[in-house]
């Protein structure tokens, strides 16, 4: 289903592709590597959207989950929502459970496409670190002082209340 890639392994094990024949731009719809993982693109995945054919894409793993539907306990109206594109956020949204992981496994078809992945440099990570030293101090000390301004102002103002 049109044109074949064949994957060169280059010295740090990853696949390189090179393509064989006509050149119309478009990505073949499969290929398998020296593993057998099958690499679907996301024009082919787009295609798998119906209720009788539906195909998920999950942390970029492909995923067959038709005969799933019926036992889905969200509904199977959410999984038609994202059928035939990149379920990942809605998936991670809605905190599945180890086993709703697991159980991924036996509905696993293939891979998407190095090409179609979405670049980890759009992802944004936030890391703190409790090596500023200059702030913890702050944490306490602003507190402890207003603490102990208004138990002076609570004081000053009883007295004056006292001696009226």
């Amino acid at each position: 289903m049109g044109e074949e890639l064949h994957p060169t392994i280059n010295t740090k094990d990853s696949l390189i592709h090179t393509e064989n024949g006509g050149g119309n731009g478009i990505l073949p719809s499969e290929d398998t590597s020296e593993s057998n993982v099958k690499y679907y693109t996301l024009e082919e995945i787009q295609a798998h959207n119906l209720s009788k054919d539906t195909w998920l894409i999950i942390h970029d793993k492909v995923y067959d989950i038709t005969s799933f539907l019926e036992e889905h306990p969200g509904g199977e109206e959410v999984l038609l929502e994202q059928a035939g594109s990149d379920a990942t956020e809605s998936f991670e949204d809605v905190g599945h459970s180890t086993d709703a992981r697991e159980m991924l496994t036996q509905y696993y078809v293939g891979e998407l496409h190095m090409k179609d992945r979405k670049k980890e440099a759009n992802k944004e990570v936030f890391i703190t670190t409790s090596s500023d030293s200059g702030s913890s101090w702050t944490t306490w000390l602003i507190p402890a002082v207003a603490a102990a301004i208004v138990g002076i102002m609570y004081r000053f103002y009883l007295m004056e209340h006292k001696s009226s």
